[in-house]
């Protein structure tokens, strides 16, 4: 059989082999041919929407740069929910939504605040351009490491979705009110962008939001507040998604600030004899 499927490669039209990978159906490990279409698709639409946001970021169109980078995350948002639900999870998608997600979370918001802001700091801009994108690599590296091994309820380190978010969102709304880059704007930009960077590597711990299961019940209230929010994003989607992914970074930070007064008082408390 393999001899046959070896001559067929041979002698097709096109010369790319047929991807094959072990997985492990009824406890049994078995190969399988193929990937699966739709949550693939899905990740291939967040690739684009990156490398569009790239190519609008370069040219100056920051408005469509900010509008495809927020396509990016709603479409990688939704690849692995649909790979859940339709048991349609494969090696080949985690490692192709991660490639995609370097370009689309690490590359575009570098090169998109570089273009708007850091070009005018010389190497100093894109050294504050270079430690976001290297931040954001480590981050994907670790956590495809961590799967599996980490609690579901948290991500270890602001996600990169939200960190392009948080720097081409303010590139997106200074564009719109035509904010003058001042040598004061563009290193406060660099410093964002460097300390966004960073808080990806953080062990800052970040809700994940895992624990909504989008097939059972919630309550109605729940239902008319998701509503309002999607009014109010459409009213004014700059400044509430910038002002969103603020909060977001700002939670990690804030939630470790909390925990440490009660985290030193544990080891401060001398242990009761017996």
């Amino acid at each position: 059989m393999d001899n046959g499927n070896d001559k067929d490669h041979e002698h097709s039209l096109i010369p790319i082999d047929e991807h094959e990978e072990v997985v492990s159906e009824d406890g049994k490990k078995i190969r399988r041919r193929g990937i699966y279409l739709l949550p693939n698709l899905l990740t291939l639409g967040a690739l684009f929407a990156g490398f569009y946001a790239i190519i609008a970021g370069m040219g100056g169109n920051f408005n469509e740069a900010g509008w495809a980078i927020l396509i990016a995350s709603v479409l990688d948002g939704l690849d692995g929910r649909v790979a859940r639900m339709t048991n349609t999870q494969s090696a080949f998608g985690a490692q192709f939504d991660s490639l995609s997600d370097m370009v689309s979370f690490g590359v575009a918001p570098a090169l998109i605040i570089f273009s708007w802001a850091l070009s005018s700091l010389g190497e100093a801009g894109w050294a504050a351009s270079f430690i976001y994108i290297s931040c954001a690599a480590l981050r994907l590296a670790r956590f495809n490491v961590q799967l599996g091994t980490v609690d579901k309820r948290f991500f270890v380190g602001l996600q990169s979705p939200v960190a392009a978010g948080l720097v081409t969102f303010v590139a997106w709304a200074g564009y719109k009110y035509g904010i003058e880059i001042t040598p004061a704007v563009a290193f406060g930009t660099a410093v964002l962008t460097a300390f966004t960077g960073i808080l990806m590597i953080s062990n800052y711990r970040y809700f994940s939001f895992k624990e909504i299961h989008f097939k059972g019940t919630v309550p109605y209230v729940v239902f008319l507040m998701a509503v309002v929010l999607l009014v109010v994003i459409a009213q004014n989607p700059h400044e509430v998604l910038l002002t969103m992914c603020v909060l977001y970074a700002a939670s990690g930070p804030a939630i470790w600030l909390y925990r440490m007064p009660s985290s030193k008082l544990r080891k401060s408390s001398p242990k009761s004899s017996l």
